[in-house]
């Protein structure tokens, strides 16, 4: 599990430097929730990658582990979310919870739930399971 838990330090890298080119680019040119969306998709197809990447090295033993490993990088994202946002930030909880509204057009919450089941799915889809 260890070399799962190594393997999030890249995917934080490749998410901030997401964000980083969206506020460089095309956020000046849209809205800030057309911004957001956009970012999310580009998000989610780029860590999207480097998870079947990771799975393709390092295959879990089960489709069980595939959902652990999932369910970790979930955790792990969003404790360092909230950390980022209420502690380092100083914002308000209820604007750290903006980006799970769905209702309000914030994709985020669909991204975590790619997170948690992209190792399964790309373990199942090696043929492995």
């Amino acid at each position: 599990m260890i070399r799962y838990l190594l393997a999030w330090v890249p995917m934080l890298m490749i998410a901030v430097a997401n964000g980083a080119i969206r506020q460089a680019t095309f956020a000046k040119s849209m809205t800030e929730l057309r911004a957001h969306q956009l970012s999310t998709l580009i998000g989610s197809v780029l860590i999207g990658l480097f998870i079947r990447f990771v799975i393709r090295t390092w295959p879990p033993s089960s489709s069980r582990e595939a959902l652990l490993i999932g369910i970790v990088w979930l955790f792990l994202t969003i404790i360092f979310e909230f950390f980022m946002g209420l502690a380092l930030a100083r914002r308000p909880l209820s604007q750290v919870l903006h980006d799970y509204n769905l209702l309000a057009g914030r994709l985020w919450v669909l991204f975590l739930i790619w997170l948690a089941l992209a190792p399964w799915v790309f373990f199942r889809l090696s043929g492995a399971a």
